[in-house]
């Protein structure tokens, strides 16, 4: 079979609904691995989030970070790098509105580090850390952060959306995470996973129906548009599931992911 790039969304996808890779998952994705295929993680996690997967699965592949606002080969020097920002007065002028957009807190990320506008009731989970500290308050973010998070409530969602797309329309897209939680995340406009996939593609030599897409959400829509072959899981969003070339059978809760790419790869 072709050499094929194997691109993986994480939350409500290759993980579980505990957030982890199960072992089957991790057999799977080896098995493809080893019989010549490159997978390649594409997440909107930043890669302190997600860095523990990576190393989990003992990938050497490059990876999409940020739903693309990141493209890099993690810890290495790779001439295909990539990074986009957001002006961070963006970033103040959300926190200014914070009350009328219904917003639990705000916070900005880059590839080193994460600020947010308060400590008192901000899980640390959500930033990959322990704790939350006065060095991580909005007021020491100096420089233009790569993407912005918000979480807020379900039912306010599609409206914090939408309104931020209209006040900031040249300047930003906004994503939804997967997951239990309602998370919007602020990239600069323009910016998708697809992009991000499709430079992983051209610096591996691989041509784009070579490319095979996982995911479960808003976010990898493009991806999985892009993908010569796109999987939406089971547990997807309908809208998802319209643009993929197929669906697994099985959720991310029963290794859907693993279960597919197996009969799929014949592995």
């Amino acid at each position: 079979m072709t050499k094929k790039l194997i691109a993986i969304d994480l939350d409500g996808t290759t993980l579980n609904a505990q957030s982890l890779i199960t072992a089957r998952t991790q057999e799977i994705l080896t098995k493809a691995r080893q019989a010549g295929h490159i997978v390649s993680i594409a997440t909107g996690r930043p890669y302190r989030m997600s860095e523990q997967f990576y190393r989990q699965l003992n990938l050497d592949s490059p990876m999409v970070n940020f739903n693309g606002a990141l493209v890099h080969l993690p810890e290495q020097k790779w001439p295909y790098e990539s990074e986009h920002s957001i002006d961070r007065e963006i970033a103040f002028s959300i926190l200014e509105q914070k009350a009328t957009f219904n917003l639990d807190f705000v916070a900005a990320e880059n590839r080193e580090s994460f600020y947010v506008d308060q400590i008192e009731g901000v899980e640390p989970h959500f930033f990959a850390t322990q704790q939350i500290t006065e060095q991580n308050l909005m007021k020491h973010l100096k420089t233009n952060p790569t993407s912005l998070l918000l979480k807020t409530q379900h039912e306010f969602a599609a409206d914090v959306s939408s309104r931020l797309m209209e006040q900031f329309n040249k300047e930003i897209d906004v994503r939804t995470w997967g997951g239990p939680n309602a998370i919007l995340e602020v990239v600069p406009k323009g910016v998708q996973k697809a992009m991000g996939v499709d430079i992983i593609a051209n610096s591996l030599g691989i041509k784009q129906q070579d490319v095979i897409a996982f995911g479960d959400e808003h976010n990898d829509l493009e991806l999985l548009d892009y993908a010569g072959w796109g999987v939406a899981m089971k547990n997807g969003t309908d809208q998802l599931k319209q643009v993929a070339n197929d669906q697994t059978i099985k959720t991310n809760d029963e290794d859907g992911l693993a279960d597919y790419l197996e009969r799929y790869l014949s592995l």
